[in-house]
Parts: structure tokens; C-alpha cells; sequence
């Protein structure tokens, strides 16, 4: 995974934290489920860069 696309991925899953967190407060349901979802695709994005980094890492090992 490069830097730039951990670092896109963090900033998404902060903000979805924000939003969450600013729906709990406003009592906004929608705004809360907004940032629980932006939480959820940057996990989802974060959990494909680490298949794609092991198999990266499977196929170094192999041709090493």
C-alpha cells in the first residue's frame, strides 16, 4: 500500500469519526450514520491494500 493511499485512508476514517461524532451531539441520525459510513469504506479500502500488499509480499518471497 503507498503512503499516499494510507494517508487518504486515515483521512477518510478521521472525518467519518467526525461526522459521527457531530451526529451523536446534534442528535442527527443521518449525519451519524453518514460518518459510521465513511468509517466502514475506509475500512473496507484499508482491508484490500492489505491483501494486495500480502500477496506482494507472498510473490517477493517466492521469487526471492
Amino acid at each position: 500500500m503507498g503512503i499516499m493511499d494510507k494517508a487518504k485512508n486515515a483521512a477518510e476514517e478521521a472525518a467519518g469519526k467526525l461526522k459521527e461524532a457531530a451526529g451523536k451531539a446534534t442528535d442527527n441520525e443521518q449525519l451519524e450514520a453518514e460518518g459510521q459510513g465513511d468509517q466502514a469504506s475506509a475500512g473496507a479500502k484499508k482491508a484490500g491494500e492489505n491483501v494486495k500488499d500480502a500477496a506482494s509480499n507472498l510473490k517477493d518471497g517466492l521469487t526471492s
